[in-house]
C-alpha cells in the first residue's frame, strides 16, 4: 500500500467516525432522528415545486415565489455546499387532535402551535450541532429552520429521514406524521444516507379527510384551499366558499396529518416546551372572542400564534363562532361589530348571519349600515342579507 493510498483510508475512516459521532450529538442535544443527502438529489422535487408555483397554488406566499433557483438545489442558496444534514425532533400529541373538532364551542388550534414556537428551540440545537461540528472538523456551515429557502421535506426523504406523503408533508415509519426539521448545510463530505421510499401505497386517507378538497391529485396541494394557509397566511377575509368548512379551527389543520394510518407507530413527543399548553388544548371561544390585542399577546407569547396578530386571529374565532350553531355566542359576535378592524367587523357580520334569526339580522344591518365607512364590511353585510 502507497502513502497516498494509506492517506485516502485514514481520511475516510475518520469521516465515518465522525459522521458516527454526529448523530450520537445530535441525540444528546435533543433531535429524534438524523440523515445526511448531497446537493443534487431533489431534482425531481424542485420541477414539482416550479409547476405548484406556476400554477398559483402558493396563493399570497410571494416568498415562495421569490428566487426559485435557491430551492430546487442547495447550491443555489450556497454554492459551497457539499453535505446536507437533516435532522427531527418529534412533536407527536398525546391524544387525538381530530377529536376536539366535535366540541363546536370551543377553539381547535393545530398541534404544532399548541407549545413555545419550535424555530426558537430549534435554531439553538441546530446551532448547537454546528458548533461541535465545526470544532470536529474544521469547515463551514450554515443552519436553516423553515425560515430559508431550503426544501426541507425532499432533503428529509433523500437523507432517510421519512417521504412525502400524499399529502405533500413528511411521513416516517418511526414518528408518523409529527416531525419538525432542521438543516445543516456543510462544507464538510459526510457519507449520505439512503433515501426513504414511498410507503403510501393505495391509501387515500389524508386526500379525503381534507375539509376543503385541497389536493386536486396525490403529491399536489393548492394552498388556496387549505385551511392551514387561510387561517395563518391569508391576510384577507377568508373566502366565504371555505368558512363553513373551516368549523372551529382557528389556527392551522391537523386533518390529513391525523389520519395517516402511519401514525399508529407515532410516539409522544418528549420534548416539554413542545408539549400542548392547557390553556390551549381546547380554549373557549367565547374568552377568545373577548382579547384585546395585550391580552391576545399575553396569552400567545412564545406562541407560533402570535406571529397573526390579533385581527387575523379574531377573524379566526368568528368564524368558528359562526360556525358554533351556539346563539349564546352571537353576543361576542354583536359586540365586535364595534371592533376598531375592518376584518374583524366583517367576520363579526358573517358569524352573526350563521345564528341570529333572519329578521334580527336584517335590523341589525339597518342600524350598521348607517355608520360603517369600510366597503368590505359593506360587502359582508350585503352577501350576508
Amino acid at each position: 500500500m502507497t502513502s497516498v493510498d494509506a492517506s485516502v483510508m485514514k481520511s475516510s475512516i475518520d469521516i465515518d467516525e465522525i459522521r458516527t459521532a454526529l448523530a450520537h450529538e445530535a441525540r444528546a442535544l435533543g433531535f429524534d432522528c438524523i440523515g445526511v443527502t448531497v446537493p443534487g438529489t431533489i431534482e425531481n422535487a424542485g420541477q414539482h415545486f416550479l409547476e405548484f408555483i406556476a400554477s398559483g397554488g402558493h396563493g399570497d406566499m410571494d416568498w415562495l415565489a421569490a428566487q426559485p433557483e435557491r430551492r430546487v438545489d442547495p447550491r443555489g442558496l450556497w454554492a459551497d455546499v457539499r453535505s446536507v444534514i437533516m435532522l427531527g425532533v418529534n412533536y407527536g400529541p398525546d391524544s387525538d387532535p381530530l377529536e376536539i373538532l366535535k366540541q363546536r364551542t370551543r377553539a381547535a388550534i393545530s398541534v404544532y402551535a399548541q407549545g413555545d414556537d419550535y424555530h426558537d428551540l430549534i435554531k439553538k440545537r441546530l446551532k448547537a450541532l454546528a458548533r461541535w461540528l465545526v470544532a470536529t472538523a474544521p469547515s463551514e456551515v450554515k443552519v436553516f429552520v423553515d425560515t430559508a429557502a431550503v426544501m426541507e421535506k425532499p432533503l428529509a426523504q433523500t437523507a432517510g429521514l421519512g417521504w412525502q406523503g400524499k399529502h405533500t408533508n413528511l411521513v416516517s415509519r418511526e414518528f408518523g406524521s409529527w416531525l419538525f426539521l432542521g438543516a445543516i448545510y456543510t462544507t464538510l463530505e459526510l457519507p449520505r444516507d439512503d433515501a426513504e421510499i414511498d410507503h403510501c401505497g393505495s391509501c387515500r386517507a389524508c386526500l379525503e379527510i381534507c375539509p376543503t378538497s385541497a389536493f386536486p391529485a396525490p403529491y399536489k396541494l393548492d394552498a388556496r384551499r387549505c385551511i392551514s394557509y387561510l387561517t395563518i397566511e391569508n391576510k384577507g377575509p377568508i373566502p366565504r366558499a371555505f368558512r363553513k368548512a373551516i368549523g372551529n379551527r382557528i389556527y392551522g389543520c391537523d386533518d390529513c396529518l391525523a389520519a395517516c394510518p402511519w401514525n399508529k407507530f407515532a410516539q409522544e413527543g418528549r420534548e416539554a416546551k413542545l408539549a400542548a399548553r392547557e390553556e390551549l388544548r381546547a380554549p373557549d371561544l367565547a374568552e377568545l372572542a373577548r382579547l384585546d390585542d395585550a391580552a391576545f399577546r399575553a396569552l400567545f407569547t412564545k406562541s407560533p400564534v402570535k406571529r397573526i396578530g390579533r385581527d387575523r386571529f379574531l377573524r379566526n374565532v368568528l368564524i368558528a363562532i359562526g360556525n358554533s350553531g351556539e346563539i349564546a355566542l352571537a353576543a361576542e359576535a354583536r359586540r365586535l361589530l364595534e371592533d376598531e378592524s375592518p376584518l374583524v367587523r366583517g367576520a363579526a357580520v358573517w358569524a352573526l348571519g350563521q345564528l341570529v334569526p333572519r329578521d334580527e339580522f336584517v335590523a341589525m344591518k339597518s342600524a350598521a349600515m348607517g355608520t360603517e365607512r369600510d366597503e368590505s364590511v359593506h360587502e359582508e353585510w350585503h352577501a350576508a342579507s
